[in-house]
């Protein structure tokens, strides 16, 4: 039996105070919430904007993913699983709506309550509530979700859970959480967390990792065929619980899902190509302008569509470990970031089309200028001045090569840079005062081979400059589990970001989780500036204050040159049967996590 109070103490080391909330009035149940003002839709709500309410159902979508998995359980931090698990079959308390920067609405429960400044939160379950075994959503089930998940789940949970002061039932159907901090962001969280069947795992092992064992959730999908490492098939449950739900209406349209497997992404594009797969999405502008002329296209049985987004770039590229020497040093990575010639990489690899990712939030509102601090940004920055790297303040923008393939001016640089933190030309090789040379690793998952085709000509710029690089090809077991125990001096990065960051900011550049295993934070950052400024994001009382923290921790990030930022990816470009529809309307998310294949739907003309 769950317990029904719980009280946990969170770890110390913030770096900024909190500053107090103004006094608000207690918020009524209501059937949704907003992080800033109110929610777009209203309680009778038909559908969610971007969806085709009438869609019909049937058919089904088969895509390709270059890599393998061992597990069906992605709550865990073992295993390696198919990603999709995360998003496809399971469901939470409230969901998202993606054309609102942070908007939930009530899905497992029909309304939510909090108090007066967000320092608790309730939620009321629907009576209709069902898992896929057909019993019901219990308050029992909830609470024990949240308690397994903060204590034993995957550490992507386990932050938000020492946040959370207390839990307790508070009626049939009902359970609040009150939180140890003021946090305007948590109330939202806590609706997004899984919720899984307790009586599953009464006498089962939650933390052990396997294809036997398939996770109960209440999710419009179920897993059904399983191909340990090669194919995952989830079908639409017939007798889903919230068919009539107007958040669910236009959604979930597609009778399977089923996800191919391959070794390298030539095999990948070969089976689209043959129809194995009949949707695929293309992150190589030269590829998708050169390549995709092959017989489906030409006759219309396969579309290529472009959608674009609003939402920040996130970033993508090689992320430094800053655990481990050289690049526990900021002129180290400066230099690296100097040596990356990105103008000669991009045309030889997509013909100059794409364009390079600028700052982390950047596509968006809330991109930091590249100019000098000004404003509220200045003054989020100045107390810290004496802490920030050089261009914080200043204004920091990544180099620009002359596109030629020496890039002598470029190397010129990050030689100076180099010799600056200790590392010069010794016999031919790059050194330090002791005499030991600069070797490094990186670490990509085997099947990679676009990122093959940067680095190639990435470690010939190194090598140039007396560097020692390795790169190393592993398989997905393996990658997952070095990745995981931070064994490894540089690798493939990506985090997409959104319209709306908070907590989850923790998580991917907080301290406390530079050392968490199985963690996001992969460069390692421990800088109790970017705490602060994570704190000051979360409680800001203004869509201003929110914008200027977030472009003040966009510098500071920037500044600390942790990545080598490639690609950015301002549009997605999907390539699909002609059956494969979507709605003409589009969220501001664009092609967000599940918008493919959330709303499309399979019609035969």
């Amino acid at each position: 039996m769950a317990s029904k109070f719980y009280s946990l103490v969170r770890a110390a080391g913030l770096a900024l105070s909190l500053t107090s909330l103004p006094h608000l009035a207690a918020a009524e149940p209501s059937h949704a919430i907003a992080m800033y003002g109110e929610p777009a839709l209203p309680p009778d709500f038909v559908s969610l904007p971007y969806v085709n309410p009438d869609a019909p159902t049937g058919g089904r979508i088969v895509t390709g993913e270059v890599s393998s998995f061992d597990s069906l359980n992605p709550y865990i931090r073992r295993g390696t699983v198919p990603w999709q698990l995360r998003f496809l079959a399971v469901e939470s308390l409230m969901g998202r709506s993606w054309d609102e920067p942070f908007t939930l609405y009530g899905l497992l429960a029909e309304t939510i309550e909090t108090g007066p400044n967000r320092e608790w939160v309730e939620f009321t379950l629907r009576e209709e509530a069902r898992f896929s075994d057909g019993s019901p959503v219990t308050v029992e089930d909830v609470m024990w979700s949240y308690e397994t998940l903060g204590t034993e789940g995957h550490p992507r949970y386990l932050n938000f859970w020492t946040k959370v002061e207390s839990m307790e039932q508070t009626g049939e159907r009902s359970v609040r959480f009150t939180f140890n901090e003021e946090n305007r962001e948590l109330a939202l969280i806590t609706g997004l967390r899984p919720i899984l069947k307790k009586a599953q795992w009464d006498d089962t092992d939650f933390t052990r990792s396997g294809v036997d064992v398939i996770p109960i959730t209440t999710a419009p999908y179920v897993v059904d065929e399983v191909v340990p490492g090669r194919v995952l098939s989830l079908k639409r449950d017939p007798d889903y619980w919230g068919n009539d739900l107007p958040f669910r209406r236009g959604t979930h349209n597609l009778d399977e899902i089923r996800i191919e497997f391959f070794g390298d992404g030539t095999a990948q594009f070969e089976a689209f190509k043959a129809g194995i797969l009949n949707s695929n999405r293309e992150f190589n502008v030269a590829k998708w302008d050169s390549q995709y002329d092959f017989p489906a296209i030409d006759s219309g049985d396969v579309i290529k569509s472009v959608i674009p987004h609003q939402r920040p770039s996130g970033m993508t590229g090689y992320v430094m470990n800053t655990r481990k020497a050289p690049f526990d040093d900021w002129r180290v990575r400066d230099a690296m970031i100097v040596a990356f010639n990105y103008e000669f990489i991009n045309e030889t690899i997509t013909g100059g089309e794409q364009p390079r990712i600028t700052s982390y939030f950047s596509n968006s509102i809330l991109g930091m200028e590249h100019g000098p601090a000004e404003g509220r940004v200045a003054e989020f920055l100045d107390p810290f001045a004496d802490q920030l790297l050089p261009g914080t303040l200043e204004g920091y923008s990544l180099p620009v090569s002359d596109g030629s393939e020496r890039n002598r001016a470029g190397t010129r640089e990050a030689l100076a840079r180099l010799e600056e933190a200790g590392w010069t030309i010794q016999d031919g090789a790059l050194k330090n005062e002791a005499g030991e040379p600069f070797a490094f690793e990186i670490l990509f998952r085997q099947g990679d081979m676009e990122n093959t085709s940067i680095i190639d000509i990435y470690v010939e710029a190194l090598q140039r400059l007396g560097m020692d690089v390795t790169v190393s090809m592993i398989d997905s077991a393996q990658y997952t589990e070095r990745t995981a125990a931070f064994e490894y001096d540089m690798t493939f990065y990506r985090r997409d970001l959104s319209l709306s960051p908070g907590n989850e900011q923790y998580l991917y550049f907080g301290s406390e989780e530079a050392e968490t295993p199985g963690g996001r934070n992969s460069a390692g950052v421990k800088d109790p500036v970017v705490d602060a400024l994570i704190d000051r994001l979360l409680n800001s009382e203004s869509q201003e204050d929110f914008r200027a923290s977030t472009k003040a921790l966009d510098r500071v990030l920037m500044a600390g040159r942790y990545v080598i930022p490639i690609y950015q990816y301002n549009v997605s470009r999907i390539a699909h049967a002609k059956e494969l529809k979507f709605p003409e309307t589009l969220p501001i998310y664009g092609d967000s996590t599940s918008w493919q294949p959330d709303v499309w739907w399979y019609e035969e003309n």
